[in-house]
């Protein structure tokens, strides 16, 4: 099959690590063109604030995987990275992605994100045509057997995304927002939920900072309690607020500790960005407690066991997905041979299409009437073959008729 992925997650290695590895959307074209320069044939990127994986298609794929390796460390100049790499090779590269878009592979089980993560990152690869034939199978199939999971066991119709989870953190460990106050950093797919989420636990106000002031008119309308506030304010609201949420897609920090003011209150600060966005640092001070991603790791084994039940129904249903692509895959072997079988048919046709109308003067409509006529019946005589060719399910088998068939017709 020679696919491989290699990469960093949730269940292996921890925040301050991710963070170094993520991929913005300019270093993604950076390193996929990279790459490509490497003999490796396809590259999907997925880089979330959990994950940080590249899939590759290549020959001699044990020997690729040791360069993407290497590559993880030189591009972002991470000594040590390597000691936290998970790599995996064919199948089990097909159990874990189906098991990822799935949402299965998730700090929240059955989240719905990633499944529109996944699908970005492929579309990504396509539009630079590093995503080819086997990956374009294997992607897709990936997303729809995540969608029918989803339809068929309604896993995750009580949604439990990272930003739900981040608020009801928090509202754990204040005890309730109803009243209370809050500043959203960013407007993005997560602070949006984040707003939905805190409106729904009756929080007071929301208060809303982003770079670009002018993008809160995509948002005045959808929320009842949110005050847009300037980005250089973000520290003063600071005074009037019980929690803070951050999550934007900044590459460097946004709430920086020396910037922090004096503040009497208690404040709650979940970071649900990566990179971080909130300086770790600030936990130090009196009166402030900062969470990140990683805090929410244990919600993972909290999900009621309905969630585990339904997950083992959707296991079963990706191990039949996998069945039936590695099936076409191997199918996929016999295409070199039905193409050089088509191309011998050609040859024949035109050589003998030459001698007839060299020797036999006709016109234009007749000479189209024969062409039509020998296509066909060279098609005819080769379609059987090539049908048969198709519905061998046994690889030895097929193999054995692959190599009959390119000596018979001296392909």
């Amino acid at each position: 099959m020679n696919i491989g992925v290699v990469g960093v997650n949730h269940n292996l290695t921890p925040i301050n690590v991710r963070e170094k590895v993520s991929f913005t959307d300019t270093k993604k074209i950076e390193a996929i063109n990279l790459l490509l320069d490497k003999e490796i044939d396809e590259v999907v990127i997925l880089s979330t604030c959990n994950r940080s994986e590249i899939y590759i298609k290549a020959e001699n794929i044990a020997e690729k995987i040791k360069i993407v390796e290497e590559f993880y460390e030189s591009f972002f100049n991470s000594e040590g990275i390597k000691e936290y790499l998970f790599t995996k090779i064919d199948k089990d590269v097909l159990e874990h992605l189906f098991e990822v878009t799935s949402g299965l592979d998730s700090i929240v089980l059955g989240e719905d994100q990633i499944l529109g993560q996944v699908k970005d990152a492929h579309d990504f690869s396509m539009k630079l045509g590093a995503s080819k034939k086997l990956f374009n199978k294997l992607f897709r199939e990936a997303i729809t057997t995540a969608k029918n999971i989803k339809n068929t066991t309604k896993i995750s119709q009580q949604p439990l995304s990272i930003s739900y989870i981040g608020v009801k953190f928090l509202e754990d460990k204040i005890g309730s927002l109803d009243g209370k106050n809050a500043l959203v950093v960013g407007i993005g797919k997560m602070s949006k939920l984040t707003m939905k989420h805190l409106e729904e636990q009756k929080i007071n106000t929301i208060y809303v900072a982003n770079r670009s002031y002018e993008k809160f008119t995509e948002i005045q309308d959808l929320y009842n309690n949110i005050v847009p506030i300037k980005y250089e304010d973000r520290y003063k609201i600071l005074k009037d607020v019980d929690i803070v949420i951050s999550a934007t897609a900044s590459p460097h920090i946004v709430i920086k500790y020396e910037d922090i003011p004096n503040i009497e209150r208690n404040i709650f600060m979940m970071d649900i960005a990566l990179p971080r966005d909130i300086e770790p640092k600030i936990n130090e001070l009196p009166n402030i407690e900062v969470y990140d991603i990683d805090d929410l790791k244990k919600i993972h084994d909290e999900n009621d066991e309905k969630r585990r039940e339904l997950a083992s129904i959707a296991h079963s249903m990706i191990q039949e997905s996998i069945k039936d692509f590695i099936e076409w895959e191997e199918l996929t072997q016999t295409d070199h041979t039905i193409q050089s079988l088509n191309d011998k048919c050609m040859e024949i046709r035109e050589d003998t299409l030459e001698y007839i109308f060299r020797k036999v003067e006709l016109n234009g409509r007749e000479q189209k009437i024969i062409d039509k006529m020998m296509a066909s019946a060279l098609k005819r005589l080769v379609r059987e073959p090539i049908i048969n060719l198709k519905k061998v399910k046994d690889k030895g088998k097929r193999e054995e008729y692959i190599k009959l068939v390119e000596e018979l017709f001296q392909l």
